[in-house]
């Protein structure tokens, strides 16, 4: 951690030398000393280590100063650092003007020049007033801070990108900045409008203003382009599924690398809780798999690109090759495909112009701390729905779950509902849905229709997250790969008709287990039609998929 920064301003060359010399001499091991010869160049100073969110303990300012007195500097130093101890040195003539910054620079003290001996003129009263200030001081975070508007969709999109990518990070809402004065004061500083937000701070004092996903991710370090031009094992999502072949292909050899489009660990890396999952018997949250499971493919060797999304496939002769949407293309042996589903969206009047403004897709934990005290609405009956109740019931006031169908029993894990139903601000209402969602910069209200008494009640509500039905993302592999009516992809028995294999299938063998209607190219988890929707059946498909990897490699 940074030290916190003690200042002297002073015009005068060998005062301030003076000054400086003093104040090492005492107090380098704790703060770090800071000179500056202008009122203008320390109020810079000050702007800059705002922006890096350091901590400045106590100012040291000549009065007598051209262009802005002590006074003047120490009054607008409040702007930026209202909590730092404010001293001014002054000449024995000065004593009017110590006087004046008492009533109008709220100063805490004032030192006649000269000091000499500091040990009895500088130092006590130095050592009192930066006792005083420690005594309530709080260590700054030294990450990333996200500056935006609650009901900013970009301001979501960039805290649900950080969180989903495990990069801490500390929330500011400007909307708060007429109670908070930190918040206040970091907005000014960096010159924050509300055209530059969200405004993403980082520990060096530099920011970006509104940045998307892939300008973001650069600045982080995250990586975004391949290494090579052509791999073993190219992976299309970074899922469950697709983090258990990462794992066990590179593990045995294989050179692979994972596309993701958004973080790894997919849907399951926003569960709250996975309570089900062997070998947790205490349950783990979706970002704790995630971030295991990250860990332990890059240990093997695994590149991951996040975010980075795959728009198109080709197939030359043994190759396949993946256009990504940057431009640039992967080449690779083998292909396999496990990008999940996405919630469907809510298609009612007013859910599309609200999306990031109180309506949510997923559990969207970054919003759970300003929920608190707050009524919360989530649509959806099934495991992911009742994971999100339970961890939403930890702030909010009440939580209501509205089912289109007649119980719970038919979707979701016995263990949640018994957990829903032993917590007290958990409301569960069956055969309801949501008809229409109402506001103008962020969600104010919605209309229930509730089918036993057939009436349409209007609520407020500032949160609604919504968790109905998957939809594959697999329109860009149309005329590639066999697909259902609905999108899902076909693999192994499923291709089969009366017998018979795919129509242009070129191989002597029928297509393996997880093997699409292109040889070469796999498909496991959600995406594939048939598939069991749990963590655990994904990882199994993704690692057994790898061994009819390597048979098929063995024979090209």
């Amino acid at each position: 951690m940074g030290k916190p920064a003690i200042i002297t301003v002073d015009d005068d060359a060998e005062v301030l030398g003076a000054v400086e010399r003093d104040l090492r001499h005492r107090y380098a091991e704790r703060y770090r000393v800071l000179r500056s010869a202008s009122g203008a160049t320390a109020l810079d100073a000050l702007r800059g280590l705002k922006k890096q969110n350091d901590s400045v303990g106590l100012l040291l300012v000549d009065q007598r100063m051209p262009e802005m007195t002590g006074v003047e500097f120490l009054g607008r130093s409040m702007e930026i650092y209202p909590d730092a101890k404010r001293v001014l040195l002054t000449a024995y003539a000065d004593t009017d003007a110590a006087i004046r910054a008492i009533n109008e620079a709220k100063i805490h003290h004032y030192l006649l020049k000269p000091w000499d001996p500091p040990e009895d003129h500088l130092y006590p009263v130095l050592d009192d007033l930066l006792e005083d200030w420690r005594a309530s001081f709080r260590p700054r975070f030294e990450g990333v801070r996200v500056l935006g508007h609650r009901w900013s969709p970009g301001s979501y999109a960039v805290r649900d990108f950080l969180a989903r990518n495990q990069v801490p990070y500390q929330w500011l809402d400007v909307e708060t900045a007429d109670k908070d004065a930190e918040v206040r004061h970091l907005a000014k500083a960096v010159g924050a409008e509300p055209s530059r937000l969200p405004m993403v701070l980082f520990p060096d004092g530099s920011s970006l203003a509104a940045p998307g996903a892939t300008q973001l991710a650069e600045r982080l370090g995250l990586r975004v382009r391949a290494d090579l031009a052509f791999y073993d094992l190219v992976i299309v999502g970074g899922g469950p599924a697709g983090l258990a072949a990462a794992v066990y292909g590179a593990s045995e050899g294989l050179k692979t690398v994972m596309i993701e489009r958004e973080a790894p660990g997919g849907q399951a890396g926003m569960s709250s809780r996975i309570e089900n999952y062997l070998g947790f018997p205490s349950g783990l949250s979706g970002g704790d798999l995630a971030r295991r499971a990250v860990a332990q493919a890059k240990r093997f060797g695994v590149e991951i690109l996040a975010p980075q999304e795959a728009q198109a496939v080709r197939v030359e002769g043994p190759s396949r090759r993946v256009k990504l949407a940057d431009g640039s293309e992967i080449g690779c042996k083998v292909l396999l495909l496990a990008m999940g589903v996405s919630y469907r969206k809510l298609d009612v009047p007013g859910a599309e112009r609200l999306q990031g403004r109180g309506v949510y897709y997923g559990s969207a934990m970054t919003e759970a701390m300003a929920c608190q005290g707050e009524d919360v609405y989530i649509i959806g009956g099934a495991n992911s729905a009742g994971q999100a109740a339970m961890y939403f019931s930890k702030y909010a006031r009440r939580v209501l779950m509205l089912v289109r169908g007649e119980s719970l029993s038919t979707s979701m894990s016995q263990y949640l509902i018994d957990q829903i139903k032993h917590t007290p601000n958990i409301q569960v209402e069956t055969r309801a849905r949501v008809v229409e969602v109402y506001g103008d910069a962020r969600l104010e209200a919605i209309s229930i229709h509730c089918r036993d008494s057939v009436q349409t009640e209007k609520v407020p509500a500032n949160s609604l997250f919504v968790f109905i039905g998957a939809e594959p993302n697999t329109d860009w592999l149309a005329g590639v790969v066999a697909r259902d009516e609905r999108g899902f992809i076909l693999t192994g028995n499923d291709l089969m008709r009366d017998g018979k294999r795919p129509q242009g299938w070129p191989l002597g063998r029928d297509p393996y287990l997880p093997e699409t209607s292109v040889p070469g190219i796999f498909a496991v988890g959600d995406v594939r039609h048939g598939s069991v929707k749990r963590v655990a059946s994904g990882v199994g498909e993704g690692s057994i998929a790898v061994q009819f990897i390597h048979q098929y490699l063995s024979a090209v």
